[in-house]
């Protein structure tokens, strides 16, 4: 099995995926959060989780932010 060297802040979201991404409960747009690694619904305040680069973009994995 090969292990990646590039470390979580050196991966990046495909900007053209996330144009085209919206949250699954509003439909708005999402924003990036590399710091997190999350992709961010400001409206549904919700942070949905990237797993191995894969957005997991199910409600019941996002975790809820702060007002």
């Amino acid at each position: 099995m090969e292990t990646s060297s590039c470390s979580k802040k050196d991966r990046k979201l495909d900007r053209r995926l996330l144009d085209i991404m919206v949250c699954p409960v509003t439909k708005t747009p999402l924003e990036y959060d590399q710091d997190q690694d999350e992709l961010i619904s400001k409206q549904a305040k919700l942070a949905y989780p990237i797993r191995n680069g894969v957005p997991i973009m199910l409600a019941s994995e996002a975790r809820k932010l702060e007002d």
